[in-house]
Parts: C-alpha cells; structure tokens; sequence
C-alpha cells in the first residue's frame, strides 16, 4: 500500500509562487508515473501534470509554462513549482501515483491518491 501526503499549500497574492510536495510512504515510487490534479467546489477534478519515471512529463494547456512538476527519487518525493500564479489556480491539490499510466491527464489511470493541500491565490 501507498500513502501520499501533500503539504506546501496556502495562501498567496497572484503573481506569486507556491512549491507543492508530495511525500510517499509504503513503497518506492521511482518506477511509478505521478501527477497533480486539483479541483475547485462543485467541479469535476482538473489535470495539471504527470512525470514519468524515464523522465518525460505533459501539463495541461492553462498552466504550461508557469508550472514544473519534479521528483527526487531518494526522497521518494514529487514536487510541483508553481510561478506566476493566477486566481484561477487556486483549488485544492492532489497528487497521484500509478504503474500504467498512459495518458496522464486521466484520473482514473492512478491507483493512489494523497488528501489534497489547499491553495488560496488572491488577487
């Protein structure tokens, strides 16, 4: 079993940057693909962006350029940097993890899900 565990949320003025972290437990995840999501009160979950074990990694359209998502394999880790940040950005966050993840921006492709850091983004 896999625990994830977001932290590095809160609240920020736009055009401000907040680093995500996403910690797991219970297994190596250097062979897993991982990715955010985030999702605002009363929408559907939203793909931000996956990173694959050999490296490769897909954002979505409304935050390409502005985010980076990143792992550290030692520290069984994944962490998203986010700059430039818009009120729009502001949901809760969720990071995933999963051993055949094709696409990336599919929710349903992850196996294991942490329980979400709020970020607040004022404008």
């Amino acid at each position: 079993q896999v625990q994830l565990v977001e932290s590095g949320g809160g609240l920020v003025q736009a055009g401000g940057s907040l680093r995500l972290s996403c910690a797991a437990s219970g297994r190596a995840l250097s062979s897993y693909a991982m990715g955010w999501f985030r999702q605002a009160p009363g929408k559907e979950r939203e793909f931000v962006a996956t990173r694959w074990s050999g490296g490769s990694t897909v954002y979505a359209e409304s935050v390409k350029g502005r985010f980076t998502i990143s792992r550290d394999n030692a520290k069984n880790t994944i962490y998203l940097q986010m700059n430039s940040l818009k009120p729009e950005d502001t949901p809760v966050y969720y990071c995933a993890a999963g051993r055949t993840v094709l696409r990336g921006s599919r929710d349903n492709e992850y196996e294991y899900w942490g329980q979400g850091t709020q970020v607040t983004v004022s404008s």
